[in-house]
């Protein structure tokens, strides 16, 4: 009998809220992954510079209301990108909050064809009119409940085994 198996968009949108949960950042937990031919090229999450104190150990450092301690993690998809020579040319970005302008505007200066969100979060009309004049593709993607169900079933089934 075939299983049914978990959608590609809805299996890299579940990697990035897994991610999200490695962010160093509370004010929002942000997970994104750019994919290139249905595989995973580069992760990213919101987070300190390397090195340097984390928000969630010494607090945020707000100017105008933003926390600017934080590298977003979308960047931090580029950036990994860059550090290992592979191109983002005609890639797709899974990333748990609808970006910011300013990543937006690296996103689309990377060339990356296509925005992957899972909540809507200020949506700002300046990048939706970026996005839009750039031809970059946007979709809010959304994670049927019978997946998660599937994988809690197969965890039970793995504790049991591993009780008896």
């Amino acid at each position: 009998m075939s299983r049914d198996r978990i959608p590609w968009k809805q299996y890299f949108m579940m990697q990035a809220l897994v991610i999200a949960q490695r962010s160093t950042c509370n004010r929002a937990l942000v997970g994104s992954v750019i994919v290139k031919d249905d595989r995973m090229i580069a992760t990213g999450y919101n987070g300190s510079v390397s090195g340097q104190p984390h928000c969630d150990d010494v607090g945020h450092l707000m100017v105008d209301g933003h926390c600017v301690r934080t590298i977003h993690s979308e960047m931090n998809s580029l950036i990994q990108c860059a550090k290992n020579g592979i191109s983002t040319e005609n890639t797709e970005i899974y990333v748990t909050y609808f970006p910011c302008f300013n990543c937006a505007k690296a996103l689309v200066q990377a060339g990356i064809k296509k925005i992957n969100y899972y909540y809507n979060y200020h949506d700002d009309p300046l990048t939706l009119e970026l996005l839009r004049d750039k031809g970059v593709e946007l979709e809010q993607v959304k994670l049927e409940s019978k997946y998660f169900e599937s994988l809690e079933s197969h965890l039970k089934q793995a504790e049991d085994n591993d009780e008896a």
